[in-house]
């Protein structure tokens, strides 16, 4: 054990090392930032979680009934995320990180190198997902008013199943790198994670499943609570936590612990296991990660005369960029996600109940169209976060040749800015567009909507850009997760900032023209100096958010060491 814990101290000293740099550059602002959001989104589970509870908890009858099967919902979503995350994790850990080399060079048996490594990999994979599920069963126990146990007894069975999670996707991969390096498998395992979610967000989202709380669309009460009372498979770890929290919601102590009991062994037995498997194979699989990386599918890339009319140092940058892109399967294999958000997003406007409502159509049509602009373009924010954002970072240790290239850095970021500014454009576009034609909207919103993303699109695009710029990292081994960084934390918030001033800019006159148009009345000269001035006014902050992002990416891209 003493080794084991003398390979888990660098990591422990990384932390102490980065939180002393951050304070001597005022890290204890940042620090404190992302503390409040963190309690901020904690406090708001709770509150959600303790709603929900308290209204199905009043439900006579069934109300119990539907706590338990959310309960079991989140737990086995929580379990395939906690499956998916550890994957790649411990694949990272334990096979792609960049001072393994050095690890293996110690006088260490390669299955402690293995123990040390897996832990680190399970507190990676498993702490987000602990600690923001941890307020909605806090919300439980206030709700069904249970005991000190139920508590105590819900923090041992959440741990077991992270640790059973994590022990099941590390054999997996241990096995699955014998065959193939893990290079490759970490693409593979990408690709069909990012295929699996897609088919699934898709299969239980088109089956509607808010119709399981409306007992109208059943025949019967019984097929109702039928529906309601499925069994779980008893082989998996979330069912041992399951059983286990619901004994302690209902007092039942002895149960609890005999269910926390089984989870707990089964925690022993494939340690057991895991240790042994890696002490025949882990070093064997590392050793053959250590060949020449490939990629999942080869080209042969020809003709880029697309862009024969730039100049040849823009050229180049643009075809590398875009090559890049198309060989990192990290990258472009997350489109089928995004794809499969954009047809739940316009889906959702098929189905909304309009015909229903108290509120005339012709109203609530107009008034989800303007909504939905302020909504695709915080879609879009998020999608900026996960491509324009890091785009400075993927230059990663060769940022050197780009700072020593004929191509200014200024030309260099509005390369990035061109190359996701159209795809996104086009995307946000046809978010707003069809929508519109499914909720029937007037001519005038369809072209106030249009025109405004046309606006807003190039704004948040210079912002991922100028941001991502302003707080690269050009050392992280995975440069998309600095999005979760200082700087993409700002680029979130000022983001939203901006597309609520604009909202907010436009939702008056917007109002004014609608009811005028609705009415047959004419506008008062002041009530038209009003609607340019407020127009005017999104229109500079639209050309004010494409310059000043860029321009201080640029200066502090500029004054970076390299």
């Amino acid at each position: 054990m003493n080794e084991i814990l003398t390979l888990l101290k660098p990591r422990l000293w990384t932390l102490t090392n980065r939180s002393l740099k951050k304070n001597a550059r005022g890290g204890l602002l940042k620090l404190f930032l992302f503390g409040i959001i963190g309690l901020l989104f904690w406090i708001g589970i709770f509150a959600v979680s303790l709603r929900v509870l308290t209204y199905f908890r009043g439900i006579e009858e069934i109300g119990n009934i539907l706590g338990y099967k959310l309960l079991s919902m989140i737990l086995i979503v929580s379990f395939a995320l906690l499956i998916f995350s550890s994957i790649l994790t411990s694949l990272t850990k334990l096979y792609l990180s960049r001072d393994l080399q050095l690890v293996h060079a110690m006088p260490v048996a390669s299955y402690k190198i293995f123990i040390s490594r897996w832990i680190d990999s399970t507190v990676d994979s498993a702490w987000m997902v602990v600690i923001f599920t941890l307020p909605v069963f806090l919300a439980y126990g206030i709700v069904y008013q249970t005991e000190v146990f139920y508590y105590a007894n819900t923090i041992l069975a959440l741990v077991a199943m992270v640790i059973n999670a994590s022990a099941i996707s590390t054999i997996l991969v241990m096995v699955a790198v014998i065959i193939m390096p893990a290079n490759r498998l970490k693409s593979i395992f990408i690709f069909l994670g990012i295929l699996f979610f897609v088919v699934i967000y898709l299969a239980i989202r088109l089956s509607r499943p808010e119709l399981l709380v409306d007992p109208e669309v059943f025949d019967t009460v019984m097929v109702y609570i039928s529906s309601l009372q499925t069994p779980q498979s008893p082989v998996l770890p979330s069912t041992w936590a399951y059983d286990s929290i619901v004994a302690g919601l209902t007092g039942a102590f002895k149960t609890g612990l005999f269910h926390t009991a089984l989870a707990w062994s089964f925690v022993a037995a494939i340690a057991f296991v895991l240790i042994m498997i890696a002490e025949a194979t882990y070093f064997k699989g590392f050793s053959k990660t250590q060949t020449a990386s490939v990629r999942l599918f080869k080209r042969n890339a020809s003709g880029w005369r697309l862009f024969d009319f730039l100049p040849g140092p823009v050229k180049s940058f643009t075809v590398k960029e875009i090559k890049t892109f198309l060989r990192d399967q990290t990258q472009w294999s997350q489109l089928f996600l995004i794809a499969a958000l954009v047809v739940i997003y316009v889906y959702n406007f098929k189905v909304l109940p309009l015909d229903k409502t108290p509120i005339k159509t012709v109203y609530l049509q107009n008034l989800f169209s303007f909504l939905n602009m302020g909504l695709a373009l915080f879609v879009l924010t998020a999608i900026c976060a996960r491509f324009a954002y890091p785009a400075v970072s993927m230059e990663r240790e060769a940022f050197w040749l780009v700072k020593s290239s004929p191509l200014s850095l200024r030309a260099f970021l509005w390369i990035k800015f061109f190359i996701y500014y159209f795809p996104l454009l086009i995307l946000t576009e046809a978010l707003i567009i069809v929508t519109n034609l499914m909720l029937s909207v007037s001519p005038f919103m369809m072209a106030l909507s249009t025109v405004t993303v046309f606006f807003l699109v190039p704004g948040i695009v210079a912002l991922g850009i100028g941001f991502g710029a302003a707080y690269p990292d050009f050392k992280a081994e995975n440069p998309t997760q600095t999005v979760t960084s200082f700087g993409g934390l700002a680029f979130m918030i000022v983001c939203a900032g901006y597309i609520g001033l604009v909202i907010l800019l436009e939702a008056g006159p917007v109002y004014h023209l609608f009811m005028a148009d609705i009415r047959g009345k004419a506008l008062s000269p002041a009530i038209w100096l009003w609607i340019v001035g407020s127009f005017g006014s999104a229109f500079v902050f639209s050309l004010m958010a494409i310059k000043l992002p860029m321009r201080f990416g640029e200066n502090r891209l500029s004054n970076r060491l390299i």
